[in-house]
């Protein structure tokens, strides 16, 4: 007697682990991206100071950013775990803006920017792989 899944199964369970993979991801880059906008605005000891940089923020400025694009992510990555198409779609929207913040403020804080780059890329890739079976 074999033990294979029926091939309809084992795609909603890939979908589904994909999704919640997404959410993790989403939830550690949330979170992280909290406490880099805190770190900003309380004006820590552990961003570089760029002089000549085109996106040139202050470091309040950025601070505030990465602390409501983190909160958004957290927000989208809980209803992620809903795996709903919203969820989804705000997903993807979220991990971009992140995306981007990230990749504008690397002067300021490199190794994290590239690694939280990395991060928002997966979420991407997680999300957008995964299609809905029709019923």
């Amino acid at each position: 007697m074999s033990s294979t899944l029926n091939p309809r199964t084992e795609k909603q369970a890939a979908a589904g682990g994909l999704t919640v993979f997404a959410a993790v991801m989403m939830l550690i880059v949330g979170f992280l991206d909290v406490f880099r906008g805190i770190m900003a605005i309380v004006h820590d000891q552990v961003f570089v100071t760029t002089p000549h940089y085109v996106f040139q923020f202050n470091l309040t400025g950025w601070g505030w950013i990465h602390l409501l694009l983190g909160i958004l992510a957290i927000m989208v990555g809980v209803g992620l775990f809903k795996v709903s198409l919203w969820a989804r779609i705000a997903g993807v929207g979220v991990a971009a803006l992140l995306l981007v913040a990230n990749f504008l403020s690397i002067p300021y804080y490199p190794l994290w920017s590239i690694v939280a780059i990395a991060l928002c890329v997966f979420v991407i890739w997680g999300l957008c792989v995964v299609r809905q079976e029709e019923p």
